[in-house]
């Protein structure tokens, strides 16, 4: 396992009380080389401009403004368009799914690991459906908790986590939390979950670029850091 970022330690005792292990699905549960967001992003860009009549510059701006503004894009289209979000969720999900490999090794490691694993995400529970039977790891999640449950709040707002915890009587004392994006991971701190961030190749973000300068020295709400999903979580099933 990688050293903690809190203890300093390389064997640490941070997981051995985790009993509710919960997971974000884009570029988190997948790797993010399969680069099956950047899919995603071209239909939003192109949900944005055909529902405006703008051309796929200025819908790529107006996306990624709504995005920034809002913390989904959908959320953004929702408060200033009044889109219906089923008809947004059924475009952008409409992809090739056939980047996202088997996952033998995640499969393994989420077997060996005790306890219950949940999935969080902003997206659609389909979506989230469709890459896990991509990977084989569907029949290991005890629940998807998707942006729908969430009453279309994304993540980080509080109100998403405080729904997502009330849907499933997560104890964040005793559970944990793995994400791609660090400002995602802030309320699962202040929750009391332990907290670890799943690094990504992509520098279409801002926040990944960002992480790329943390060194030994990241905020104190990330907790740990892995590139291998897989291997960190069979590290930690092995204790």
């Amino acid at each position: 396992m990688t050293r903690c970022d809190r203890t300093r330690e390389t064997d640490c005792a941070c997981f051995d009380h985790v009993r509710c292990w919960v997971f974000d699905l884009d570029n988190t549960l997948y790797p993010s080389r399969c680069d099956l967001f950047a899919q995603i992003d071209q239909r939003m860009t192109g949900f944005v401009g055909e529902l405006l009549g703008l051309e796929p510059v200025e819908a790529k701006k107006l996306q990624k403004q709504l995005y920034h503004k809002h913390g989904t894009t959908l959320a953004g289209l929702m408060i200033e368009h009044k889109i219906v979000p089923e008809r947004f969720l059924d475009h952008v999900h409409d992809i090739d799914y056939s980047p996202v490999p088997a996952a033998p090794d995640l499969v393994e490691a989420l077997e060996k690991l005790p306890g219950r694993k949940v999935i969080f995400t902003n997206g659609s529970r389909r979506h989230a459906q469709r890459v896990l039977e991509r990977q084989g790891t569907g029949q290991l999640f005890e629940e998807i908790f998707d942006i729908a449950d969430a009453n279309y709040i994304p993540k980080p707002r509080d109100e998403a986590f405080a729904s997502f915890f009330a849907s499933h009587a997560i104890d964040g004392s005793t559970a944990a939390m793995f994400e791609d994006l660090p400002q995602n991971l802030e309320p699962a701190h202040a929750r009391g979950m332990i907290t670890v961030l799943v690094h990504s190749h992509l520098d279409d973000h801002p926040i990944y670029r960002e992480v790329k300068t943390w060194g030994d020295a990241p905020p104190a709400h990330i907790h740990h850091r892995t590139d291998d999903l897989p291997g960190f979580l069979a590290t930690l099933a092995a204790r």
